[in-house]
């Protein structure tokens, strides 16, 4: 039976091309590799760092959640690197990490202005981004997650810049990328071509994949950029599937490490939940990831700075434990 409420007629819209469209940044915004970068000191970088490699070691998890904006700080090349080098084993983003991978990859800019969009009634109506739509339904028809058909795109394709994929570079290197939606979230929501049903079933197998992942967590690192929601959430649910299993195996998952990289301020003691009477008791990383999942074996970490500044640093960190056990 249809809805008994008027929807909207998407055939009414007018979808323009990126090439009118003015982009907020640039390919200059992406950080070479071994070139400058803001300082970020933290004494527990090198513990967090040295965790990743014993987690390389044993073969267990090394989770990278983030929101999209840690690829609008312009570290693709970073990230890329840690994959290189075994650090990260599994990277999830939320549906905007997608659309921004993919329009640096295919045009070398990304990021409009929302102020100056939103006015017109153009915000995010660009036709070329809209192909992630015909995409998301081919990743559902053939059984594939959607981050995995996309860098697989990208990477088959001839887009200039498809070298700062992150998703192109996890395909080629065999590691999921999973994209965790909400319908609504996306610009990619507001085209004609979009098809909720195809987003939904290709980002459930993500989180299936990503749940999967979630088995190998026993001695291994969750590391969580600037993610208030999709980070916590979806790390809460699939640890859960993934302890469901392991109490029936006889199996525990709880002797692993979190960190959680954001630019909010946490006040107090990190490892302790603030009260319900303070507003920071609602920032979901804190109690989710830093408190209640490690409550019972596992140890966290906080890192509070600019992502331009932090993943570098943690990569670094990595690097100079990697020189640490060559000597």
């Amino acid at each position: 039976m249809p809805s008994r409420y008027p929807l909207f007629d998407r055939s009414r819209l007018l979808v323009k091309p990126l090439a009118e469209r003015t982009n907020d940044l640039k390919l200059e915004r992406w950080l070479a590799l071994d070139g400058a970068t803001p300082g970020y000191e933290h004494p527990d970088l090198a513990t967090v760092a040295r965790r990743l490699h014993t987690a390389r070691e044993r073969g267990a998890a090394r989770l990278l959640m983030m929101g999209a904006h840690v690829l609008r700080a312009g570290v693709n090349r970073h990230i890329i690197d840690l994959m290189e080098r075994g650090l990260i084993s599994h990277i999830a983003m939320n549906g905007a990490g997608a659309i921004h991978d993919y329009e640096l990859a295919r045009i070398g800019a990304t990021t409009e202005s929302v102020a100056r969009y939103i006015r017109s009634g153009e915000f995010g109506l660009w036709r070329e981004t809209g192909e992630l739509n015909e995409w998301i339904r081919d990743a559902a028809a053939s059984g594939e997650g959607l981050g995995e058909h996309t860098g697989r795109r990208i990477l088959e394709s001839g887009f200039p810049h498809k070298d700062l994929s992150v998703y192109a570079h996890a395909y080629r290197l065999g590691v999921p990328v999973t994209v965790h939606c909400g319908i609504g979230y996306d610009i990619l929501h507001e085209h004609p071509n979009c098809d909720g049903a195809a987003i939904g079933e290709a980002s459930y197998t993500d989180f299936l994949i990503f749940a999967r992942a979630m088995e190998s967590m026993e001695g291994g690192v969750m590391l969580s950029f600037g993610s208030a929601i999709m980070a916590p959430e979806v790390y809460l649910k699939a640890l859960a599937m993934a302890r469901n299993v392991a109490h029936q195996q006889g199996r525990s998952i709880r002797g692993f490490t979190t960190a959680v990289f954001d630019m909010v301020p946490i006040h107090g003691d990190i490892h302790h939940e603030l009260p319900k009477t303070d507003p920071g008791y609602y920032f979901r990383p804190h109690k989710t990831i830093l408190v209640r999942t490690v409550a019972d074996g596992g140890e966290s970490y906080y890192f509070c700075g600019d992502h331009r500044a932090t993943l570098p640093a943690l990569r670094r960190a990595a690097l100079s434990t990697d020189s640490g056990a060559a000597q």
